[in-house]
């Protein structure tokens, strides 16, 4: 009754999709590109509620763009000071730039009989004390891999920005910048920090999404051209799977939500997962077509067969994009809610559009004469004898790459590093290695430190207590600057004795003494950063050099313990925190929400299987075959050396996902020959001739379109894709061999 409704309303529906694309055109103007750090810290974290409550009472550690100029031999050149002095002039009107440093314009306190004043630590029109300036500088720690690079080469301009900035203030901030470069003729240069990074890779995400959607498009084009030769039926299919991409597009427009790092996959996704829809279904109707059945039958046996095996696989993949939710991370969270809505809007278009329209069209208008079908029913036929006579080779076999895969998944790790997620060959990714190589870096790491009752944070003890912190921390190889009021101790120190560069040290109890009360009243940059507004918190700011998130994790370690054994908690207790360490937490959580989102979408599909087949060894032969390939992407992570991180993480819910499709196309068919001929072997000879050959094809186009991803700029997406291309073929391996050998162990 349902079918008869169905068919004739079939015009409706085809119009409504049709409809529904058009106005999708409307939203995709409107699709937000949006990259910032903060996108990427765990959720529910206690240390990012500390964090948090951190930045307010400082300000995020983030807040700067760091601009270096390169000039050999050495920048110790009066014109290029003076090019550089007037760059950090014209930066102040910039747009959300509160502040700007640089080395011209650099100044030691000094107590002068009439009161505190500065001098300037640079004499650009003295040549004579110029050269002078350069010998003490590369000396001093407040210059050296902050302002200046140890070979004196060059030289980096600080612009302190507002809090949080969005992408519309990096994008005028970077405008702001890229003009001065041109008004000032410096060219040779490099930048580092959060308008940068949020501006650039904002680009990058549009970039990545029409470059994989156009190559993805003709790879489609080339695959449908191979399948169906008439190109109406080619037209068909191309039209329903560049349907279901509008409207999944206009829905993530409409429903505002942000492209981020990882939506280059999204065209990718929905072409790929359409096009595996689109082949079960047009492949089953003409199947029909060629036995003799009229049209309407035709599309009747399709809906009713591999329709629902199609809306099952649907749910099924849906299911393993939404483990995903199980992450703390928002980005992955949101990239498995909406590639699950995705996978459910291609499912809608097959049902509203492909089928009806196919129904409108004369046989001989999609398929071209009686296609040659005997190579395919050869192979597939020695494929179902191979996993006959070969059943206990098979099981062996299987067994030995369970073993060797278990050996690669004990490699893994979560070592990932932040130039993982900078795109390849891109300025942006040289500029961070010459961050990393010739200044402190990117990675911030914060000590909060918290003054205790009974002190106040200018007591000697308690100054005493940061300094030698200070003093350790920076002694970490990992780790080339610090700055904290150990910094503006020394500074004050050195300004008292003349500015004598020998003084820049740690005052004794009773030196420290004599000035304390006028500590306030000394000029110091940078000094309103480093106190709370009650004096009670204090911060010792430094970088780290990106080594390796787990490497960190072991500095991170050594310095509590050092703390712990050296620093009175009574006086001041100090804590780590910092943008750093909070997307580093993430490698803790990802192995807790992986292991806890693949359990939610077992249960998930096995509760679809049981609902279809209501067989409990049904049941458990359909999830074997489907571990396959997730133990194979793990072992490929250990062997390859990947750092497993958040975003390499969603190979598994993609992968799992999708190779449970071909799993429940095969016992599908297998089930309804069965019920049909009563014979098992019989059954799945069928099965092999008929859902093989569809099987294979969705595999190869699933395959090849993964690979895309190798053209991409980005390398988890890279990785991404190699893994998933791969991978994907030991699924099919397991379907036609393994599968078969089970059935007939169980006597199903």
């Amino acid at each position: 009754m349902w079918f008869e409704t169905y068919y004739k309303h079939r015009k409706t529906l085809i119009i409504a999709t049709v409809i529904t694309a058009l106005a999708s055109l409307l939203f995709l103007p409107f699709l937000k590109f949006a990259f910032n750090f903060e996108q990427f810290f765990p959720i529910g974290d206690p240390d990012l509620e500390y964090f948090q409550e951190f930045i307010e009472e400082f300000e995020t550690d983030d807040n700067f763009l760091l601009v270096a100029f390169e000039n050999e031999p050495s920048i110790f050149d009066t014109s290029f000071l003076r090019k550089v002095k007037a760059f950090s002039r014209d930066a102040q009107d910039i747009p959300h730039v509160k502040l700007v440093q640089s080395l011209p314009d650099f100044k030691y306190p000094v107590i002068t009989p009439f009161g505190p004043s500065a001098v300037p630590a640079v004499h650009l029109n003295d040549l004579i004390k110029l050269r002078k300036d350069s010998v003490n500088l590369i000396g001093d720690e407040r210059i050296l891999y902050n302002f200046m690079s140890a070979k004196a080469n060059s030289t980096v301009v600080i612009l302190k920005t507002v809090d949080d900035t969005q992408i519309e203030e990096c994008d005028a901030i970077m405008e702001g910048v890229k003009e001065l470069f041109l008004k000032h003729d410096l060219e040779n240069h490099h930048m580092l920090g959060r308008a940068y990074f949020q501006s650039e890779l904002s680009d990058m995400q549009f970039r990545e999404i029409v470059l994989s959607t156009i190559v993805s498009g003709l790879l489609i084009g080339i695959i449908m051209v191979m399948i169906f030769k008439k190109w109406t039926s080619i037209l068909i299919a191309l039209g329903s799977i560049g349907l279901g991409l509008l409207i999944f597009l206009g829905v993530l427009a409409l429903f505002g939500r942000q492209m981020t790092l990882m939506a280059a996959l999204y065209p990718i996704l929905m072409l790929i997962v359409g096009t595996s829809d689109v082949v079960h279904i047009m492949t089953k109707y003409f199947d029909e077509l060629k036995k003799g059945q009229k049209k309407k039958d035709a599309l009747e046996v399709t809906i009713k067969q591999i329709g629902l095996a199609t809306l099952l696989t649907s749910l099924t993949t849906a299911a393993g994009f939404a483990t995903l939710l199980s992450s703390r991370v928002v980005p992955i969270k949101e990239f498995g809610l909406n590639a699950a809505a995705g996978v459910i809007i291609a499912y809608i278009v097959i049902i509203t559009f492909t089928c009806p329209v196919m129904s409108f069209f004369k046989k001989e208008q999609l398929i071209k004469g009686e296609l040659r079908t005997d190579l395919w029913h050869n192979w597939l036929t020695k494929f179902y004898h191979l996993s006959l006579k070969k059943d206990k080779a098979i099981l062996w076999g299987f067994l030995l790459f369970i073993v060797l895969s278990a050996f690669g998944m004990s490699k893994i790790h979560t070592n990932y590093e932040l130039d993982m997620n900078l795109p390849r060959g891109a300025k942006i990714t040289e500029d961070f290695k010459f961050f990393e190589a010739d200044y402190a870096g990117f990675r911030p790491l914060e000590l909060a430190g918290l003054v205790q009752d009974g002190y106040e944070v200018y007591d000697y003890e308690v100054m005493d207590a940061i300094n030698r912190t200070e003093t350790f921390v920076k002694s970490q190889d990992e780790i080339q600057t610090g700055f904290s009021m150990a910094t503006l101790i020394k500074s004050i120190n050195q300004a008292i004795n003349g500015n004598n560069y020998d003084s820049y040290k740690m005052p004794s109890e009773n030196q420290y003494q004599k000035f304390a009360p006028f500590i306030e009243s000394i000029p110091i940059m940078g000094a309103d950063i480093l106190i709370s507004k009650d004096k009670r918190k204090t911060r010792i700011s430094t970088k780290v050099k990106d080594v390796g998130a787990e490497n960190i994790k072991v500095m991170g370690k050594k310095i509590d313990d050092w703390i712990a054994e050296n620093i009175d908690p009574n006086v001041i207790q100090f804590k780590q925190t910092g943008t750093g360490l909070i997307l580093d937490k993430n490698s803790e959580f990802v192995r807790e929400s992986l292991l806890y989102g693949l359990g939610i979408a077992l249960l998930i599909v096995s509760l679809l299987m049981a609902m279809l087949f209501r067989n409990a060894k049904m049941l458990f032969i359909a999830l074997i075959p489907n571990l396959i390939p997730l133990v194979f992407a793990a072992a490929l992570i250990g062997y390859l050396d990947i750092a497993l991180e958040a975003g390499i993480s969603i190979v598994f819910a993609i992968i799992f996902g999708i190779a449970v499709d071909d799993t429940i196309h095969f016992l599908s068919k297998y089930k309804l020959a069965k019920d049909r001929l009563g014979d098992r072997e019989a059954a799945l000879l069928v099965t092999f001739q008929e859902t093989g050959k569809a099987i294979i094809f969705t595999t190869l186009i699933l395959f090849f379109g993964f690979l895309i991803l190798l053209f991409s700029k980005n390398l988890p997406s890279v990785l991404i894709g190699m893994l998933i291309s791969v991978t994907l073929i030991s699924a099919v391996i397991a379907d036609l061999f393994l599968l078969p050998v089970i059935i007939r162990r169980l006597k199903l």
